[in-house]
């Protein structure tokens, strides 16, 4: 019958039985379609097998970047849980240490006392509420009470900024809590750092970090401290930070655009001008170490440092500082970026100013040598981490080659020393940096 339908795809030849048992031939070769499922099913593995042939050198290729990546996150995995053990034994042995203090002290029994004595007031203070007969609404948490008082110094100071105020641009730079954009405001360039809803929204502390950072940026009035301009104190929605527009960071001039790499992008300033910019650091750090209250950076590295029009350096990133009285010291884990991070830091043992000094030490390096520190290992960061406060790993020092460089080198070698102690003030490493700088000018004369 001309208008019958026919199987959808090729000829096989297989014979094949009806129903009544009569052998039924398929038009196998003789360029008909296939009558039954059976005939498509032949041809199927043949085509296949064809197929996989081709298919079997990129398959494996694929299947062994797969196997790479999976024995690089498990190396990186046992890297990080080596250095978390390492940590949590640091911070058991540390509070066993306090808890010793106290009780030797007497410091133990009296704030169990205080406690009890308080569960007590509560106690009372419950059965008080329970016997009236209309209990009193508690009174409202004011939200965001703790940049209510920065909000009335900002306006008081002239530094309160309404968002309509400022003219958004162009996006220059991306964090993990926030991007920086390009703006202007009453005719002035700005940089403004938005901290991301999400920041505020998703940590409980986030108004209070804002804040700090505000606050800290506000107090600062140093030529080589990065200079506030304003800010917009309503978060989530409008937490932006204002200052004064810099396009490039210490690590940009020293290393130019682009990630970590061993091969130079550009070449390598001048000697005398890389001293200019340790020494103009150090003068930065001292100013902010001599501040009262002290204020430790905790984030000290060539990118959070920016250079201005006349590429003088500005001392940025207040996002991790801290405000330190007297003698007082802080207890924190990674607090920082682990390539810069002081020893007694990652090891989430108390520290003060000092981890500035260390942050420094590996900077100044960093400008001596021309390269990334620990460039040379192929370690990861958390790698990294561990060997320093391990293992005592530090960056490779400049080659020796002129008379010059031992001196730098002795700073160097005593800034990031494991002895907290034996690390000198920026006082002292401003005076250093300024005698040398003055050989430098003295011996081109």
């Amino acid at each position: 019958m001309k208008g019958k339908r026919r199987g959808m795809c090729s000829p096989v030849s297989s014979p094949s039985a009806t129903s009544s048992g009569a052998p039924l031939k398929s038009n196998v070769g003789g360029g008909g379609w296939c009558k039954s499922l059976s005939d498509c099913l032949i041809l199927g593995p043949k085509v296949s097998r064809n197929i996989k042939l081709v298919q079997t050198p990129q398959y494996h290729h694929l299947q062994q970047e797969k196997v790479e990546e999976r024995e690089k996150e498990l190396e990186k995995q046992k890297e990080m849980k080596s250095m978390y053990k390492m940590r949590l034994e640091r911070t058991q042995n540390y509070l066993r240490y306090c808890l010793q203090v106290a009780q030797d002290n007497g410091f133990l029994e009296l704030i169990i006392n205080n406690k009890e004595k308080q569960q007590e007031s509560i106690n009372s203070s419950t059965t008080i509420i329970h016997a009236t007969s209309s209990p009193q609404t508690p009174p409202q948490q004011q939200p965001h009470s703790d940049i209510t008082y920065l909000i009335s110094q900002a306006k008081l100071n002239g530094w309160y900024i309404e968002p309509h105020e400022i003219e958004m641009k162009e996006e220059v730079a991306q964090g993990s809590t926030a991007h920086i954009y390009r703006g202007k405001w009453r005719g002035y360039e700005i940089a403004v750092k938005c901290v991301l809803p999400e920041f505020f929204l998703l940590n409980e502390n986030g108004v209070s970090f804002f804040a700090q950072e505000v606050e800290t940026l506000s107090r600062q009035r140093h030529r080589f401290v990065l200079q506030l301009m304003g800010a917009c104190l309503d978060p989530p929605q409008h937490g932006w930070i204002v200052t004064e527009l810099l396009a490039m960071t210490l690590k940009e001039w020293l290393h130019g655009p682009g990630k970590r790499r061993k091969e130079r992008a550009i070449p390598l300033p001048l000697f005398e001008e890389r001293v200019v910019k340790a020494m103009e650091i150090a003068q930065g750090m001292q100013y902010l170490h001599e501040h009262k209250p002290m204020v430790i950076h905790r984030d000290l590295k060539p990118s959070n440092i920016f250079l201005d029009d006349s590429m003088h350096v500005r001392i940025a990133d207040f996002g991790h500082a801290r405000f330190l009285n007297h003698e007082e010291k802080a207890l924190t884990g990674e607090t920082g970026t682990y390539v810069y991070m002081a020893p007694e830091v990652i090891r989430s043992e108390p520290y003060d100013e000092k981890s500035d000094v260390y942050s420094f030490a590996i900077i100044l390096n960093e400008l001596l040598t021309g390269e990334y520190p620990y460039i040379q290992t192929h370690y990861n960061p958390s790698k990294i981490a561990l060997e320093v406060a391990e293992n005592g790993l530090r960056p490779q020092l400049p080659e020796q080659e002129d008379e010059k460089l031992e001196e730098l080198i002795q700073l160097i070698q005593l800034s990031w020393d494991e002895d907290v102690a034996l690390r000198p003030s920026f006082r002292a490493i401003t005076s250093t940096l300024t005698n040398i700088h003055h050989k430098l000018i003295r011996s081109n004369i």
